[in-house]
């Protein structure tokens, strides 16, 4: 039911922003149709690494997860032939205060973002054309310093998923069922805690951006080296500056900030149980 009503609620912000997006009609876990421009495929997005030694490896890991092509060939259960499009490089930070973003690529950072509720947030900024321009992902040590987080799969996990946003993929199930992909809602705590099936992506998370990466543009958003210029600054939405997307503040909703002149950004949270 909630995501029904998530889609339901983007489908409405997409005409009020009057953004364009290509027919998604046979997409599964689109994030909206949000996806980055580029003129070729497959093309490399930087992930710009500004977290501490104790999540370098689970950002690595992620980054050659999501650059995988072992499954390329295979047809998905929706059908889709894979042929992953993506490549992603783990490159020297950026960012500066509070994960400020940079145009044309993603910035992944972690630091103790205080008991506000929320264990990992993804970010992306859309042009007027509805094209993403930059992105970021953050997770909070506030919790993930508490044992109940602080495990190598509920961390994966996390870093995966928030990654896996900033591409353009939503969950493939808000269930909270174990779907074998980092996609899902599944949490990696308690009980849960040595369970590795949702600390990667899965072959329909590949199938899926094979498919929302199908069509090019005749300009790119993806910048092959950082700019000097940073974005402008990250929508807190969590805490209430943006419009949330959804009723009340449940784990996973997203919410949406209107800079003017076409600049939109919208944050998935992933909230603490």
């Amino acid at each position: 039911m909630r995501t029904s009503r998530r889609l339901a609620i983007v489908i409405s912000l997409l005409a009020t922003f009057s953004l364009t997006f290509p027919a998604l009609t046979a997409a599964d876990h689109s994030w909206g149709g949000y996806h980055w421009a580029r003129t070729a495929n497959p093309f490399t997005l930087q992930l710009g690494d500004n977290v501490g030694t104790t999540w370098d490896g689970y950002l690595t890991t992620a980054s050659s997860d999501w650059s995988s092509t072992s499954y390329d060939g295979k047809t998905d259960s929706f059908g889709k032939v894979v042929l992953n499009p993506l490549r992603t490089s783990v490159v020297t930070g950026a960012a500066k205060r509070n994960c400020r973003p940079t145009t044309g690529r993603v910035e992944v950072c972690n630091g103790s973002y205080g008991n506000n509720g929320w264990l990992g947030l993804a970010s992306i900024w859309l042009n007027s054309s509805g094209h993403i321009t930059q992105g970021t992902a953050k997770f909070n040590d506030t919790y993930f310093n508490l044992s109940a987080y602080n495990n190598p799969n509920e961390k994966q996990h996390v870093v995966c998923q928030e990654i896996g946003h900033t591409f353009g993929l939503d969950h493939q199930s808000t269930s909270g069922a174990d779907l074998n992909t980092c996609m899902d809602y599944f949490s990696n705590t308690g009980s849960n805690a040595t369970n590795t099936d949702s600390t990667h992506p899965n072959l329909h998370d590949y199938g899926e951006l094979t498919y929302i990466y199908s069509h090019l543009e005749t300009y790119a958003t993806v910048k092959a080296t950082a700019p000097t210029k940073a974005g402008p600054a990250q929508a807190p939405g969590f805490a209430g500056d943006g419009t949330p997307i959804g009723a009340s503040p449940a784990r996973g909703i997203a919410y949406v900030t209107d800079f003017g002149g076409g600049n939109v950004v919208i944050t998935f949270v992933i909230w603490a149980e």
